[in-house]
């Protein structure tokens, strides 16, 4: 037998524990797992003594702006970060331009993203009520990961584009979507099957204390906290559940960041009903008191809350309730982030900093290994119906891996980030535990830090009978 490649020695993770052993890659795939040398040659060899050997981790939630504002970042640089970080496929948002709203621009954009990607992808399809319901089922059949929905954002009458600063009263604006046809929205992506996420943020309640905020003259962090409270977060969450309970519809919170939030989640989920949740490192590694020193590179929607809201987000994570980590990588020029708080725009890079951040989280206690192999890798593959393909080592299935050196030790500086763009809250982070290889479909892409392939990424699609989870209690 003539093995593709062997990684030897390595701690093996098994969804329950670590086996020391060697892994044996053949023509993309797992072709075995064992705790003796099998025989044969192989064509490459890595030895993993001390290090781990991982399920390739998944980001599901990434803005590579491509097409649309790729000055700020485009596909190419964004998995080229993705597999920098230890990633090995992401999750492409709609809200593109054109977005993912019908099946002919899912097939372009599959076309435009597959000769730079890096990294496997999936691409979610957006939801924008009676513009685009006749288009969700036949999306749901063409391949989409899930169905995004942007809960309170006004959408552009022309363009279809989202409105993040909306005023009532812009011309050429369709105003946010009204509740009864949001439950049109949740009753059509239903009958799909697939997950629906929302960005949970109250655009009324937004709208309305902005404005007094505003008027006061105050343009510090808290009062961008006045103007974007819990309260938002929490009215559209308990919206949405209430929606999916009557319905069935299988939802997903994406990047929770209340405690609100958290135990609103929980409870559903004691009564069973399919609600999951996602929060982001930004939510579990800083809070309100950190922007003094970090500044407007810390500006994400929904906002960075307070240390209450740190500590539930972490506690979710222990019980389960929070079953998913991702980066909500959302670049923006430095440029674009040079300036005052509120004028501003929200977001900040993220792909290339998850895994090492929450690998730090394991060397200083907070977390375990195996809880970030299910984080980001066991539980986004199976949620999003692309387990065991994606997100296992199981025998047979694409050798995508993660190679983890849980006693090395760097500093996060932004200018090694291979995105376009380097804003990031978490320049100058001190992590230990550093992803030091990642493997897409038996093809090494990154080792020690650096980009050692052309792009061999393909597009991923659900698989109708792949194991689906509701939670994780």
């Amino acid at each position: 037998m003539v093995w593709d490649h062997v990684i030897k020695n390595g701690y093996i993770y098994t969804s329950t524990d670590f086996v020391k052993g060697n892994l044996y890659i053949k023509d993309g795939k797992i072709a075995a797992i064992s705790e003796m040398e099998l025989e044969g040659e192989a064509k490459k060899t890595t030895d993993a003594a001390e290090q781990y050997v991982l399920p390739g981790f998944i980001d599901t939630h990434v803005h590579s702006r491509d097409p649309g504002a790729t000055y700020k970042e485009d596909f190419y640089y964004s998995t080229q970060a993705a597999a920098a970080g230890g990633v090995t496929m992401i999750f492409e948002m709609p809200n593109t331009n054109p977005p993912i709203n019908n099946v002919e621009n899912l097939r372009k954009q599959e076309d435009n993203l597959t000769p730079k990607a890096h990294v496997d992808f999936g691409i979610w399809g957006i939801c924008l009520g009676d513009l685009n319901m006749k288009d969700i089922v036949p999306l749901h059949e063409a391949g989409v990961i899930g169905f995004k929905f942007f809960w309170g954002y006004a959408i552009n009458s022309q363009t279809f584009q989202l409105m993040y600063n909306y005023k009532e009263g812009d011309e050429g604006v369709i105003p946010p979507l009204p509740d009864g046809e949001v439950y049109d929205i949740f009753k059509e992506v239903g009958k799909t099957g697939q997950i629906i996420a929302i960005h949970a943020e109250n655009n009324q309640i937004i709208q309305r204390l902005t404005k007094k905020v505003e008027e006061s003259g105050r343009r510090d962090y808290e009062a961008l906290l006045e103007g974007r409270p819990n309260l938002a977060e929490e009215m559209t969450i308990q919206s949405g559940i209430a929606m999916a309970k009557k319905l069935g519809t299988r939802l997903h919170i994406l990047h929770v960041s209340t405690g609100e939030g958290v135990e609103l989640v929980r409870q559903a989920q004691r009564e069973g009903y399919p609600i999951t949740s996602e929060t982001c490192p930004h939510f579990l590694f800083l809070n309100n008191e950190d922007y003094e020193k970090i500044g407007p590179q810390m500006k994400v929607y929904p906002p960075v809350k307070y240390k209450k809201d740190q500590q539930a987000l972490w506690q979710g994570i222990q019980d389960g309730t929070v079953s998913i980590v991702c980066s909500d990588h959302a670049p923006h020029t430095e440029e674009e982030k040079d300036g005052d708080l509120w004028s501003i725009p929200a977001g900040m890079c993220g792909v290339e900093t998850l895994a090492p951040l929450l690998l730090n989280a394991v060397s200083e206690g907070k977390i375990s290994l195996q809880q970030v192999c299910e984080l980001l890798a066991e539980n986004p593959a199976k949620q999003f119906g692309i387990y065991p393909q994606k997100g296992s080592l199981a025998v047979g299935t694409d050798a995508d891996i993660t190679i983890v050196d849980m006693s090395k030790e760097t500093v996060i500086k932004r200018e090694n980030l291979h995105s376009k763009s380097k804003v990031t809250a978490f320049d100058q982070f001190p992590v230990k535990g550093i992803p030091v290889a990642t493997i897409v479909r038996g093809t090494t892409v990154m080792e020690n830090g650096e980009i050692v392939s052309e792009p061999i990424g393909k597009m991923v699609k659900p698989v109708a009978n792949s194991e689906k989870v509701i939670c994780s209690l």
